[in-house]
């Protein structure tokens, strides 16, 4: 029996899957001989001479982080869809200035590359595992309005649904979701069909199918300004949150990233390092509530990282906190990875976590660091 459309090659796709890095193998080694030769087909290129190959071969719908070693990062078999280079909501925090583009533009030939993308996961068979919109830029950023191209990639991916597990949009701007068309095809992505390959695993677990991930960290209009200053105002994303839900939408809240906050060790304050109190914690207990009081899934957070951009100086905000993480640290050297000063695990770090999950803990609302949230999207 033919495994894959005609003329598509089975041999090949083994061939090509013995040859994978070593980083991506514990996705490939734990997939059957047909699954495996249709994820090297799709993500593999067909050509190369090298003797190992990377994830490289998509235009549009891509591996998921393909720098992280998923023996240390096992995100699985997922994809990501970056709609747009660079962001217009020029956020100071943002990791992925440290690599993406250093002004936001529309990507050249966006529709018809995804097009493609998708009909070669159907020319493969690839089985379906998770979108995620997007990890480095945000879909719905001011450019969509004119070229709607999330709108297009949305009611796409509902058209091939059965490509997908769970579809997560991740924004700073859901006030566009709650508009027509795009409510309405968030409600078809939310609903999986009995033909849908994954469809009774989901009602058996009472899970939902989409993830509509709202980012709203401060409350305070002046540090909204200073540490995000393209985003929309708070209120436009609370209001929208609230929308969604009463849509009957899945709403995830993602109060991230967290700063430090007074007290500091050694009787130090931030208004000493020049920063003011970014994220008091009346703030993060009312934004919580919020959450709690909408009925969110959970909520989502991370300590800030302080990266800086591939293009310019670290902004002058970011420069203090880190003079703040290095005071915070004792002594201890800032973890630097991927480009990013982070506080290094321990007291330092718990100064900034233990009142957060202190706060959810006591409005019993569910919260999950960021790594974990990505990992338990199924």
């Amino acid at each position: 029996m033919d495994l894959f459309a005609p003329g598509i090659d089975l041999s090949q796709g083994i061939l090509l899957a013995s040859r994978v890095h070593r980083k991506y193998r514990p996705v490939f080694d734990g997939l059957s001989e047909r699954d495996r030769a249709a994820l090297a087909l799709y993500f593999l290129p067909h050509r190369s001479k090298k003797d190992v190959l990377e994830v490289t071969r998509p235009r549009v719908i891509k591996w998921y982080c393909p720098f992280a070693d998923q023996r240390a990062f096992p995100s699985g078999h997922r994809y990501c869809i970056n709609v747009y280079s660079g962001c217009q909501h020029n956020c100071r925090y943002c990791y992925a200035t440290g690599y993406a583009a250093s002004y936001p533009r529309c990507r050249a030939n966006f529709r018809a590359d995804l097009t493609k993308d998708l009909d070669a996961l159907d020319r493969y068979e690839v089985k379906p595992a998770p979108v995620h919109i997007a990890n480095s830029t945000d879909p719905l950023q001011p450019l969509e309005r004119e070229y709607k191209h999330t709108l297009f990639a949305l009611e796409a991916i509902a058209q091939r649904r059965h490509r997908f597990t769970t579809v997560t949009v991740l924004t700073k701007n859901p006030a566009m979701l709650t508009t027509d068309p795009y409510i309405r095809v968030l409600h078809r992505l939310n609903r999986l069909t009995a033909d849908h390959p994954r469809s009774a695993w989901f009602a058996e677990r009472g899970i939902s199918a989409l993830r509509v991930e709202c980012s709203l960290a401060f409350q305070g209009a002046e540090v909204c300004e200073l540490l995000e200053p393209g985003c929309p105002a708070v209120e436009s994303r609370l209001r929208a949150m609230r929308f969604l839900r009463e849509e009957g939408l899945p709403v995830v809240m993602r109060i991230d990233p967290l700063f430090p906050r007074d007290p500091l060790p050694g009787g130090k304050a931030l208004h000493d390092f020049g920063v003011p109190d970014i994220q008091p914690m009346a703030h993060l207990e009312r934004l919580v509530e919020f959450g709690r009081g909408i009925g969110v899934g959970h909520v989502v957070y991370s300590v800030a990282k302080i990266t800086r951009p591939r293009a310019s100086a670290l902004p002058t905000v970011m420069e203090r906190i880190k003079s703040v993480y290095e005071h915070m640290a004792q002594g201890q050297p800032l973890v630097c990875r991927g480009g990013s000063w982070r506080l290094p695990d321990g007291p330092a770090t718990q100064l900034v976590i233990g009142p957060f999950l202190d706060v959810c803990r006591r409005s019993s609302m569910a919260a999950k660091m960021c790594k974990a949230n990505l990992l338990s999207t199924p």
